[in-house]
Formats: C-alpha cells, sequence, structure tokens
C-alpha cells in the first residue's frame, strides 16, 4: 500500500500559525464575552460548559485556603466589608437600577456603578438586567432562564449561567442601555475589575504585614478571605433569591409566579429576600413594604438620594399594602 505523503515543512507551518490564530482568537472571544466565542449550533445547548464550570470552580477551590492560611480579625473583617459592599452593588444597581430603573443618576456615577459591581463576579450590568428581565418577562415557565419548578434547584441556582444558552446577553431586553458605549465596554471586560479586586487583596494584607504586623494578616490571608470566601458567600447568597426566593417562604400577592416572600433571604441579601412583593411590583426601589420588612439596601438608596447621587426614586403605590391585595 501507499504511505501517506508527509506534508511539507511550509505547510506544517501554514497549520500551526493558523491553529495559533484559531487558539488567539478563541481566547480573546472569551475575554472579551464575544459571541463568536460558541458556533451557532453550540449557543442553542443547554448543558454545562466544562470551560466555564472550571473557573466556577476554582473560586471554591480557593476556600480551602483557609486552612492553610489561618485567620485574623483583619481578614474577617475585609471579608465582611467587601461582601456587604458588593452585595450592594449588586442588589442597588446590577437589581433595582440597571435591571428595573428604579431610580435615576448621572451618567459618570452609573459608570462607576457598572465597573464595582463587576467587582461581584456576576459578569457585566448589561448581561446581569438582560437575563433578569427575562426572567421577569417569563417567570417560572419555561421561557425563565433559571425556574426551580422547570428545570431543578440546583440548575436554577448556579449551572443555568455556565451553559452556552445563557452565554449571550439577548440585546433585545436592554435596548435602553445600549445607547452607552462604556457599559458595552464594561460588559466585554467585565472580569478586570474582578481581577483587580483579587490583586487588591493581596496588596492589603501585605501592606498590612508590613505596617501593622499586630494584625496578624497577610497578602495571602487577605486574599483567601477578602476574595475567594467573601465572593463564594456572594455568590451563593445571590442564588439562593433565583432558587429558594421561589421555594421557600410566603407568598402575600397572588402572582402569576411562584416567588416568595423569606426574612432570612432578605438579611444576607440586604433585602432581595423580599422577593414575592418585588415581583408584584417590579419597579419599586423598596422590596421591603412594610416597616417590619428590613430592606437595607432601599436605605442605601435612600442616603444617595439625601446627598443627591441618585433622584426619582420610584416606590410601590401605597394601595399595594392593602389587606384585600393579600394573597390567600
Amino acid at each position: 500500500p501507499r504511505s501517506t505523503p508527509k506534508p511539507s515543512a511550509a505547510a506544517s507551518d501554514v497549520y500551526k500559525r493558523q491553529k495559533l490564530v484559531t487558539r488567539f482568537k478563541r481566547t480573546l472571544f472569551w475575554l472579551t464575552n464575544d459571541n463568536r466565542f460558541y458556533s451557532a449550533n453550540k449557543i442553542q445547548n443547554n448543558d454545562v460548559d466544562p470551560l466555564r464550570l472550571i473557573p466556577f470552580l476554582l473560586m471554591h477551590v480557593g476556600c480551602v485556603g483557609i486552612l492553610f492560611v489561618g485567620t485574623s480579625t483583619a481578614a474577617l473583617v475585609l471579608a465582611s466589608i467587601l461582601y456587604v459592599l458588593r452585595m450592594f452593588f449588586i442588589t442597588a444597581f446590577y437589581h433595582r437600577y440597571f435591571s428595573h430603573r428604579a431610580f435615576e443618576c448621572s451618567r459618570k456615577f452609573q459608570t462607576v456603578m457598572a465597573i464595582v459591581g463587576c467587582t461581584a463576579g456576576q459578569r457585566g450590568p448589561l448581561w446581569w438586567a438582560s437575563h433578569h428581565r427575562s426572567h421577569h418577562l417569563h417567570s417560572d415557565t419555561n421561557k425563565d432562564p433559571h425556574s426551580p419548578s422547570q428545570t431543578g434547584f440546583w440548575f436554577s441556582h448556579s449551572l443555568w449561567f455556565l451553559t452556552p444558552k445563557t452565554y449571550l446577553t439577548p440585546e433585545n431586553h436592554i435596548k435602553d442601555w445600549l445607547i452607552f458605549p462604556e457599559l458595552k465596554w464594561i460588559d466585554k471586560t467585565d472580569w478586570l475589575p474582578f481581577v483587580g479586586l483579587a490583586g487588591i487583596c493581596y496588596a492589603l494584607g501585605s501592606l498590612l504585614n508590613t505596617f501593622f504586623p499586630g494584625l496578624e494578616t497577610s497578602g495571602a490571608q487577605c486574599l483567601v478571605w477578602g476574595f475567594f470566601v467573601s465572593t463564594t458567600c456572594l455568590y451563593h447568597a445571590t442564588y439562593a433569591i433565583n432558587s429558594l426566593g421561589h421555594l421557600w417562604g410566603t407568598r402575600r400577592f397572588g402572582t402569576r409566579d411562584n416567588s416568595r416572600n423569606n426574612s432570612i433571604l432578605a438579611l444576607i441579601t440586604l433585602g432581595e429576600g423580599w422577593h414575592n412583593n418585588h415581583h408584584r411590583y417590579p419597579r419599586s426601589a423598596r422590596h421591603g413594604l412594610y416597616w417590619w420588612e428590613c430592606d437595607i439596601a432601599y436605605l442605601g438608596i435612600i442616603l444617595m438620594s439625601a446627598v443627591g447621587l441618585v433622584w426619582n426614586v420610584q416606590k410601590a403605590p401605597s394601595s399595594l399594602t392593602a389587606k384585600n391585595q393579600d394573597a390567600t
């Protein structure tokens, strides 16, 4: 039998260059959230993509670092502060502002909040808002991107955003935001502030170790607690609204979905746990409709309004709290 001729050295070099170019383009598409990262047929796939699952798992693996770096009051304080701040960025801005336009602010402040919101590691504000608006349009139906009644608890909790199908940003839901080129740029490079936060945590720990050795912390310790542990807790508290928020709690209003009010979820998410209230009147900046329903994010919005950072804060009509509005 004839042997297959070996490719020439020139042809081999061309093939290697083409392969490198393909890998470079794929990496660039990944880093800039480019739709061309997936092929047209792949984008319809609802299976979890291992390539996207790996970074998510590594964030959890990073928490194991506490066994090696130990703990300190400084590290715990840093982790707590970063958790609360980033939960506020997600709750007040990604959700109530970018998704529902529950208040107004200047373009500059909008840009700053979009950037710091990326430090939560939940992609960019346009991606977040577009999928959340889709959730409200199709809540607990087969078109809902994360309904526990349709796809099960774990998929709605943390797997839905790891699929090729949800990689894209449904721009038809966010046409009002596409007029801002800076927001589109932030959405394409959302990982930069997130990675930058990791560097800041490490640098801060190193500085504290140098100038305040009595705090008994270090760069590695602040990285583990301030970045990995804080982010992982932030992840699952946020995700719990998508999953537990439609399974566990009470229903004041007879909405067409399964949204629930839950005081525990409200505490850990700064007010997002009043989810049934929110689904009844999504544009309200206040989710805790009654005085006893703690809504820390709303208090933060009111404080920003008092100093002129935001304005035109939307509220649910007072008639909504009437007893005859309650679901049985």
